[in-house]
């Protein structure tokens, strides 16, 4: 059964990075979309990227310098590396990965598509 499962998240300081990982099984994340969100305490899940089966990738504004989505074919993983963190980047963090037709607040509370990570936590400390 494909599947994704996430690792990564953690505790750090202002200013500090972190690398996440969704790894797949059961399908190749070399032809599939990647997308990652992000759910701030007591806030509605939101978008933080994609980086498309294309090629194209985008950021939102406040993580666009910041943040960098990639895929490690050898290892069928997707990665969400985050430098120079701050305390409003604190949430827990899901992968989605597949054929993504859109990205949006809406994908990440309807699951419709791709496959999803358990999500992980984030916490930055000021």
């Amino acid at each position: 059964e494909a599947h994704v499962v996430e690792s990564g998240g953690g505790s750090v300081q202002a200013g500090g990075s972190l690398r996440l990982s969704c790894r797949a099984s059961g399908f190749t994340v070399d032809d599939a979309d990647v997308a990652w969100y992000r759910a701030p305490p007591g806030r509605a899940c939101e978008l933080v990227g994609y980086f498309g089966r294309d090629g194209n990738s985008f950021y939102v504004y406040p993580v666009e310098d910041r943040f960098a989505i990639s895929r490690d074919n050898t290892k069928n993983t997707a990665h969400l590396h985050m430098d120079s963190l701050k305390p409003e980047d604190t949430g827990i963090y899901y992968c989605v990965i597949g054929k993504l037709a859109y990205y949006s607040q809406y994908a990440c509370i309807r699951r419709d598509q791709g496959y999803w990570g358990q999500g992980t936590q984030v916490t930055v400390s000021s």
